[in-house]
């Protein structure tokens, strides 16, 4: 650990977290001996701490056995500020910032009970561009955004996807077995960079936004036009880098990690 990080420790707040994340594993429950094994802690430390936890509302304290659990607070608190809405109202204005910088319009798409949806959408700054309304509906297995959202998914979600979806407007009959060897391209890369099956001339950008699992909740999707005049905005590799960027971005701002400075080098 570095020493500017050493320096804005606090080491109560994280005794307490670790006892939450601890007690998060544990359904049933903990005793505070057992807590202060676990996280190697003295027994009045932990104690101090279980106590303004259980005061503030966050851990519960049976009374019959003594064992720690968390309560529903922390659940409630999220649910003021739904993480999915958290994620749109962040993403939107750095997709904003992203196309005035890449000169190409891109779009973020979710699952929704089998279906590939358009959920966010910033255009092109330029005359023209090719952008996707919200509230659209695509392809699954012949779009990046579609490819991508089954490729970060576990086996048994895929195989429930698959047999839930329905063909979008235009989108011919899923191959399975095409479909897998996309998979696997996507997962060893972790991205997709495809020609278009709907239009020609279009290049699909698309790359996962993940949660902490590593399950794919949203896809960010650049489809690159590639100019011919004399017109010179960044390459399909400069655009590249910065969709990908943006979307490690968005999966640390959604899973909380704080492993990268959120969006840097993207503004115009």
């Amino acid at each position: 650990m570095t020493q500017t990080a050493d320096k804005y420790r606090a080491p109560a707040l994280e005794k307490g977290l670790d006892i939450i994340e601890l007690l998060a594993d544990y359904g049933d429950g903990l005793a505070q001996g057992d807590i202060a094994r676990a996280l190697d802690r003295s027994q009045s430390e932990i104690y101090r701490m279980l106590t303004t936890l259980v005061r503030r509302g966050y851990v519960v304290r049976s009374p019959g056995d003594d064992l720690y659990t968390l309560s529903l607070k922390m659940f409630a608190l999220s649910q003021r500020h739904p993480p999915i809405g958290r994620l749109l109202e962040t993403a939107a204005p750095q997709m904003r910032m992203l196309t005035r910088k890449a000169w190409q319009s891109c779009h973020l798409g979710m699952e929704s009970n089998g279906d590939v949806v358009i959920v966010a959408s910033a255009e092109s700054p330029g005359n023209w561009g090719l952008a996707l309304r919200v509230g659209t509906v695509i392809g699954l297995g012949n779009t990046g955004t579609g490819r991508v959202l089954a490729a970060f998914r576990p086996e048994d979600e895929l195989s429930d996807l698959v047999a839930q979806h329905r063909l979008a407007v235009g989108e011919p009959p899923i191959d399975a077995f095409e479909l897998r060897d996309h998979i696997a391209r996507i997962r060893e890369l972790g991205y997709e960079r495809m020609p278009s099956a709907t239009a020609v001339g279009v290049t699909n950008l698309s790359y996962p936004v993940l949660n902490q699992d590593g399950r794919a909740i949203a896809v960010l999707t650049c489809p690159f036009l590639e100019r011919i005049d004399d017109m010179k905005p960044p390459s399909q590799d400069e655009v590249h880098r910065m969709c990908k960027a943006l979307a490690e971005d968005l999966t640390a701002f959604y899973c909380g990690t704080g492993d990268r400075t959120l969006f840097e080098g993207l503004e115009p």
